[in-house]
């Protein structure tokens, strides 16, 4: 916890939230690999890329499409060191507790023993568990790619354009706002309490300030939904989302989309 306590460490948070926000905004407006290709080439291509490290049963195939992850995040100027700490050291926390009992829970070759017991690490089990960290990882890559490298109304025209149900895309596109104007807002909050709080709050004080902040941050939520819904029915809004940019495919856009296919056709049929 910060040194300011409860309020100071919420308002921290807030603020790392907003500004992670803005850092993949200024990435999407950026000349790079992927942000030169349409936004329905990216979607399709780096979704078939994810779908073959999903696939893929063989550690040196996931690895090489790791390997071709970062190539791609590299010449799209994506900073090696925001995927460390945004999304592989995330990965490997999470998948690293669901993979560690596969190396003991495998049957096969012993690598080691403890206490002459019936625990031991075998080596499938270090394999099945390396194959699991390297496909999430090589996955969530690929998919944070997309994210970065995309403005969001853009992925939600693109995923229209393949015939997703409006109601679908209508959700993702009203959360992805309404995340952010939640976050505003819980700053404004918590910034306006501790502008009139003296000293440090601390213990069951900060726990009862939070709970109270949640509770009036609901309760504005649902009124602002509803605002927002009666001002959207009287601008004619009738359930489809548009913008002003229009996609166009290019021989570079056919180009990428087919070595994307390629490479994870080629990828699946390896693995395999």
């Amino acid at each position: 916890m910060a040194r300011g306590g409860f309020l100071a460490s919420t308002m921290i948070g807030f603020t790392r939230a907003l500004a992670r926000a803005m850092v993949s905004e200024q990435i999407a407006r950026q000349a790079g690999l992927l942000q030169s290709l349409d936004p329905r080439v990216r979607v399709i291509g780096l979704f078939t890329m994810v779908l073959a490290a999903v696939l893929s049963r063989k550690i040196a195939v996931v690895g090489a499409l790791f390997f071709v992850a970062v190539t791609i995040a590299i010449l799209s100027k994506v900073g090696v060191g925001m995927l460390v700490k945004r999304v592989w050291l995330v990965v490997l926390g999470f998948t690293g507790v669901i993979a560690l009992p596969a190396i003991f829970l495998t049957p096969g070759d012993p690598v080691a023993a403890f206490a002459g017991g019936p625990l031991r690490i075998t080596v499938q089990g270090v394999e099945t568990a390396t194959l699991l960290i390297a496909r999430v990882e090589t996955a969530v890559t690929f998919t944070s790619l997309l994210v970065l490298c995309t403005p969001w109304t853009h992925v939600l025209k693109a995923l229209r354009a393949f015939r997703l149900p409006q109601e679908a895309v209508m959700m993702l596109a009203m959360t992805h706002r309404y995340i952010f104007l939640l976050v505003e807002t819980a700053g404004q909050m918590f910034e306006s309490r501790q502008s009139r709080t003296v000293g440090l709050v601390k213990g069951a004080a900060g726990r009862r300030i939070a709970a109270r902040s949640a509770g009036v941050l609901l309760s504005k939520s649902i009124e602002l939904s509803n605002e927002v819904y009666l001002a959207m029915q009287s601008r004619g809004f009738r359930g489809e989302i548009r913008i002003l940019s229009d996609f166009h495919m290019r021989s570079w856009d056919y180009l990428g989309l087919a070595a994307f296919l390629a490479a994870g056709s080629l990828s699946a049929w390896i693995g395999r």
